[in-house]
């Protein structure tokens, strides 16, 4: 059936958005990796970015081959993923639109695939400066083709949580707290990085290597975010919908500025002191807890949701330092403790869900991702290693795994 002209212009509009936002999240990965990369000690920024570049190919990659069709081609209101359709996308060449299709296929898959590569990059920055590079790889093989999609089925492909009621607008749960749960899982298996934590209790302070970078790296997530959210409208081309996507960009651009507000002043009150890493997670956190909702808050709802963010975000980083859980970059508390909180807050403004559906999402993300990781992550703990050694560790891992350095002029030991 041939198209009429409005349907033309409707399918290449719609198209056109949702290829343009997806590019925004794939420069996501720019930030993810600038971030982390100012995070980390000097004489581990080369690995850092190697892991990220390359984790976003894998990526690309195993979503092609397998996870694309395990997420969206398996049985509506399913638990088990239909392993019938693997390989199947890779034949898929050309898009032959009908009147009922509101984008271009492969715009949706492209949108989809950058949403996976930021749920490893979160990983990378919590296992940073000890974990081997190629163990790493192999992880991030098996997390973005199975782990990540089959989460994602049940709640963005049709699969049981969606029909049970669960919302995650954006992936508050399906992509942060699923990133941070694998990380979780490798990090309690790696142990801290050396020198972390005295015999006596006390943490000694790791800083980054680069604050300017760190900062230009949250910066570029703050605005990649607003193709993260707005985009997962997938429709701008009526009124209702172009109103829709106007509230997500304000709602995100809201919670990022609360989110950075409060923890700049928990900060002072705490610290005494503006700590600008605290402060550019509290962006973070922020973004992460509106990410769930941000299609039917006010924006003063945002912004109390993105503040709760930026207050829990900085206890969560102190209780795992307490519990000498050792996350570089805090990305487990800001992606899995805050996207818990983001689950939680889609009730307060959203009536066609419930708290309790939002718990049983939650722990059913929570449960698969952390026992699937968990037991892949202590395989090739047991059979190739994990963590590089003592010696490597100490000398940098840019060396050890990369054989160059990022700064040779001035390698900080």
């Amino acid at each position: 059936m041939e198209l009429t002209a409005h349907q033309e212009l409707t399918f290449a509009l719609n198209t056109l958005y949702l290829l343009l936002t997806g590019a925004l999240v794939m420069w996501m990965s720019a930030g993810f990796a600038m971030l982390e990369a100012g995070l980390v000690r000097s004489k581990n920024t080369a690995e850092i970015l190697t892991k990220n570049i390359t984790l976003y190919a894998v990526a690309c990659i195993m979503y092609m081959l397998i996870g694309y069709d395990l997420m969206f081609h398996s049985p509506e209101g399913g638990l088990i993923p239909n392993l019938g359709n693997l390989f199947n996308f890779i034949t898929t060449t050309k898009d032959t639109p009908n009147p009922t299709d509101n984008q271009a296929a492969l715009a949706f898959f492209f949108f989809q695939v950058v949403f996976v590569a930021t749920s490893m990059s979160i990983v990378s920055g919590a296992v940073a400066e000890r974990m081997k590079l190629w163990s790493f790889l192999l992880f991030a093989i098996v997390m973005t083709g199975i782990i990540y999609p089959v989460q994602g089925y049940w709640s963005w492909g049709e699969g049981f949580l969606d029909k049970m009621g669960f919302s995650d607008f954006a992936g508050s749960g399906t992509v942060h707290l699923t990133g941070a749960t694998a990380a979780l899982a490798g990090v309690l298996l790696l142990g801290p990085r050396k020198g972390k934590y005295g015999s006596n209790g006390q943490i000694n302070p790791m800083p980054g290597a680069n604050l300017p970078l760190a900062t230009l790296g949250t910066l570029i997530l703050w605005f990649g975010w607003f193709g993260f959210n707005g985009g997962s409208q997938m429709i701008i081309s009526t009124v209702a919908d172009s109103n829709l996507v106007a509230m997500v960009f304000v709602n995100t651009n809201i919670a990022a500025a609360s989110g950075l507000l409060t923890a700049l002043v928990i900060s002072r009150l705490i610290f005494g002191k503006a700590d600008l890493t605290i402060i550019l997670n509290g962006i973070l956190a922020g973004l992460v807890s509106i990410t769930a909702g941000p299609d039917t808050p006010s924006p003063l709802i945002a912004a109390i949701i993105g503040a709760v963010g930026g207050v829990l975000v900085i206890f969560a980083i102190l209780a795992f330092e307490r519990f000498k859980i050792d996350d570089p970059v805090g990305a487990i508390s800001v992606h899995g403790i805050v996207g818990l909180w983001g689950l939680l807050a889609v009730p307060l403004t959203n009536p066609d869900t419930s708290f309790l559906n939002q718990i049983i999402g939650a722990i059913v993300i929570f449960s698969w991702v952390f026992s699937t990781s968990f037991t892949l992550w202590w395989l090739l703990k047991t059979f190739i290693g994990i963590r590089v050694n003592e010696e490597d560790e100490y000398e940098g891992v840019d060396l050890a795994e990369c054989g160059l350095e990022a700064y040779p002029e001035f390698v900080n030991k």
